[in-house]
């Protein structure tokens, strides 16, 4: 049988999975940065590097292989912060030479389709892709099409400003969620612009108000969650699609999933969220995709890489 050794790095997360050619994840193992004040690239990279062994040390012990047993590597070459993804680039760089493996660099982004795709089984859905840095409804057609968008910044980096002005520190998400269940209802600007969205001025103003912090954590949730599930709705039926699939770390928000859900049985659609162990980065996305990438080679990093520039023959 024939595996893949994934390594993530993009952001926060420094992992390593190992999957079977056949689309069994037998090890996903990671180490995530943590802070009071938000993310240093430099601070995340040097948290990687001294963590980077480790992982891939545990995805080979949980696997019960040897690295003699891995037939590709692949790494995340992109979107994301260069100093975190020179970390993975250069470890997958620097196990493949030594060990005479293939490697191929892939699209973070992409991975996070993929995986959803796979665990869910889902054959051809519209994909809400809602992470620190993204927030994307896609499809696709021909190649991974952008049906809208955030204009200015992702929901997981907006929810994360907001928990740095509020003191909730790094990351922010699953604190707000939790205080998000004891709210009630205060008016937030709520900023849908045709298919794409927009997230500052609703962070900016969450920030300033002084009602409490669990009205407020209620209200952002309810304000910006509602806006995804508007424009993922008119992309389903825009793309006359009856599958939505939610992936990416904000997708393991359990309110976000039930909002999306309601909004698919309404219209006699299926909704799958990605299972929680796959929802955030991690490498067993990247192996998996790097498996269906298998006949490509590449090196070096692509830090501004969007997911509708990928060749997706495969």
């Amino acid at each position: 049988m024939k595996y893949c050794l994934g390594i993530e790095g993009t952001a926060h997360t420094i992992g390593a999975g190992i999957v079977s050619f056949e689309g069994n994840v037998i090890a996903n193992e990671k180490e995530v940065y943590t802070s009071e004040t938000g993310m240093i690239p430099t601070a995340v990279a040097e948290h990687h590097k001294k963590y980077v062994d480790e992982v891939i040390e545990q995805a080979l012990k949980t696997a019960k292989l040897e690295l003699q047993d891995i037939s590709l590597i692949s790494y995340s070459a992109g979107p994301g912060i260069a100093p975190c993804l020179h970390v993975a680039s250069n470890k997958a760089q620097e196990l493949g030479k030594e060990n005479n493996i293939p490697v191929v660099g892939i699209n973070h982004c992409v991975a996070h389709l993929t995986i959803g795709q796979l665990s869910t089984k889902m054959k051809d859905p519209v994909f809400l892709y809602v992470a620190g840095a993204n927030t994307q409804v896609i499809c696709l057609a021909g190649k991974f099409r952008i049906f809208g968008e955030t204009l200015d910044i992702g929901l997981g980096n907006a929810l994360d400003k907001f928990g740095r002005e509020k003191g909730l520190g790094f990351p922010a998400g699953p604190k707000i969620e939790q205080l998000a269940k004891k709210g009630k209802w205060v008016d937030l600007p709520y900023s849908v612009k045709g298919m794409d969205v927009s997230f500052s001025g609703i962070i900016t103003k969450a920030s300033r108000m002084q009602e409490k912090i669990e009205d407020v954590c209620y209200s952002l949730q309810e304000t910006c969650f509602a806006m995804l599930t508007e424009v993922a709705e008119r992309a389903l039926a825009h793309a006359e699609r009856d599958e939505l699939c939610l992936i990416g770390g904000v997708g393991a928000n359990k309110r976000l999933a039930a909002m999306l859900n309601i909004m698919c049985k309404e219209r006699g659609a299926k909704f799958a969220a990605v299972p929680l162990d796959l929802a955030g980065d991690q490498g067993a996305m990247i192996a998996w995709q790097g498996i269906l990438e298998k006949d490509k080679t590449s090196e070096g990093i692509r830090p501004y890489e969007r997911t509708d520039d990928v060749d997706v023959t495969w």
